[in-house]
Formats: C-alpha cells, structure tokens, sequence
C-alpha cells in the first residue's frame, strides 16, 4: 500500500525524534558512565591513600642494641629529632640527646622498654632543640645535664624560642655539669670519653667514645649519607666540621659502631666518605673564591653537582651546602 506524503513525512519525523531521542538518551548514558568513572577513580585513590596511611609506622622511635648495654634510639614514622644514645647497667642510665617536647611521652615510652631505671645522666651533644628540646623535663625528673660550656653559656645568653619571642631558659633545662676539653664517665662497666670538637656544626659539640665497647656517638658532627648542617651563626665552621670528623676516625676502627646525629647506624668506612666529600667540597670551592667569585656566582656554577643525587637532602640542599661552605671560607 502507498503511503500518502503526508504520512511518509510524519513517518520521516517520528523516526527523527526517536533517532534524536536514542542520541540524547545515550549522550546521557556516557555522560553517566564518564562520572561513574570519574567517581570510582576518585573512591579507589581514596582508598589507596588511606591503606597507605594505615601502613606507615606511628611516629615514634626504634630501639637498636649497638653493644651490650648501649642502644640507639631512632625516630620512625617522621621526624623525631637526633639519634638518641643510652648506656644502660649496674651504675644507671646516661643518656645522649633527648629529642623534642611532643616526642616527650614517645621518648620516655622508648627508654621503658629497655629499662625501668630513671635516667641519671643527660649529655647534650650541641644546642639544638632538635637535641636538647626535652631538657626541662628531664631536669625537673631529676637528670644531671652535662654539655660543653658553650652550650650552657649559649642558653643563658640566647635563651628559649617560644611563640611570644624568646624567654630566659629555664633553670632546669640547663647543664649543671660543663666541661671545657674532656672529660670521662666511668659508668657501667665503660670508660666513656666525652671530647670537645671546635666549631664544627657549633661552637658546643661533643662527642662521646664509648672505648670498652667500640661505640661513637657523633651528635650531629656526622650526618650519615646527607649534606651536613654548619651552623655558622652559632660557631660552626666547614674547616672545623672536617677536624671534628678527622679526630673521630683517629679513634676508631673497622668494628667501630657510630651512632650519628642523624641517619642509619654507620661505621668508620661511611665517615670517611663524608670526609672524603667535605675535603673535596672544601677544595672546589676554595678555588673559586680564590678566582675571585661572588657567592653567587659561585651558585651558578653548581659546583658541588655530582655530589647531589647521594648527598642532596630536604633541609640541606646542594645549594644549601654550597653557600655555608662558601660562607665559612669567607670568614
């Protein structure tokens, strides 16, 4: 049967409309499916991220038995400061370094797993809060602290950073037993040397030798695998941080375990490469001040790049160890 025109047009048009319509409706479908996509990679990013926040370790600190009675406490989880040392016998606890007042409770926490025994000794290997952020805690506990000179005269004089400006030091978190050189511990069955090293990363660094049982802790005279800081406002010098690690390795061995200030448990074959690269680091730049070169001009050179992908860190970046080594020259 013939269609009339007029039929074959409505016929025409309703097929139009429904071949729009399908269009619309799958355009709608795709827009739908696209979101969903878009939702489901949002949902499993969001569950990636969460497992991999249930996976890193709380903050908190790691504890090593180095040698018999002496432990390594390090952070884990982030950032918790420099790398604690205690020596753990018969005649008490000494301990080296204490962290920074939110790790307080974490760090007593630690020293509770290894012993019950109040801490009796508190050497302070520099002044850096990072270091000696708990020393008003453990003074009011009833802690001896001992420290370089420097460092206590650097308290007095500097006092405490706090968020309404700086505020004298409290009395508790000072050192009530200073040394100018050396002086020697002899404490659960060791014979433990504490040395002065002379603007090296301050003007207050000691390092503590350990001799019966072959242990050094460096402070942060070492900074194992990383750039180290030189704190040139406060006494730190490139040429005495070289000294500071040259005296170290005098007196160690290949047995020797060294506990740096920050960084994994070392041994005397890492110090000597970080010597190694702070005499050479030393060395190129020293040429270019001789040739005459600005600070910057220095930067802009890059001197010290082949050292950046093993030693380049967040705080002390190549750019960073070129200028306080320039800066210490210059002095």
């Amino acid at each position: 049967m013939a269609l009339s025109s007029k039929a074959f047009n409505d016929t025409v048009e309703v097929g139009a409309n429904t071949n729009q319509q399908n269009k619309q409706i799958g355009e709608a479908d795709m827009k739908t499916i696209k979101q969903l996509g878009i939702l489901l990679s949002c949902l499993s990013l969001s569950l990636l991220a969460t497992a991999e926040e249930a996976k890193k370790p709380e903050l908190g600190f790691a504890t090593t038995e180095v040698a018999p009675g002496i432990y390594m406490l390090s952070g884990v989880g982030g950032f918790t400061g420099g790398n604690i040392g205690l020596s753990i016998g018969d005649d008490g606890v000494v301990m080296i370094d204490d962290s920074m007042p939110p790790l307080l409770d974490k760090m007593k926490a630690a020293v509770k797993s290894i012993t019950n025994k109040p801490v009796d000794f508190l050497i302070n290997t520099h002044v850096h809060g990072d270091h000696t952020g708990n020393n008003k805690s453990m003074g009011e506990d009833g802690t001896r602290i001992v420290a370089h000179d420097n460092l206590r005269i650097n308290m007095l004089v500097k006092g405490l950073q706090t968020a309404e400006g700086k505020k004298p030091m409290p009395k508790a978190a000072l050192p009530v037993i200073t040394f100018s050189h050396a002086m020697s511990f002899h404490l659960n069955g060791e014979d433990a040397r504490i040395f002065h090293v002379a603007n090296a990363h301050t003007d207050g660094d000691a390092v503590i030798h350990y001799k019966n049982a072959n242990v050094i802790h460096t402070g942060d005279t070492f900074f194992n695998g990383m750039f180290p800081y030189i704190d040139i406002n406060n006494g730190g010098n490139v040429d005495g941080y070289i000294a500071a690690q040259a005296k170290m390795i005098s007196v160690a061995n290949a047995d020797t375990k060294i506990i740096p200030g920050h960084g994994p448990l070392s041994n005397v074959a890492e110090l000597k490469t970080s010597l190694a690269m702070l005499k050479d680091s030393r060395a190129i730049i020293a040429k270019l001040i001789k040739q005459g070169k600005t600070e910057q001009q220095v930067i802009d050179e890059n001197p010290l790049q082949k050292y950046h992908k093993d030693w380049n860190w967040g705080f002390i970046t190549t750019e960073k160890m070129t200028r306080q080594v320039y800066k210490s020259l210059k002095q």
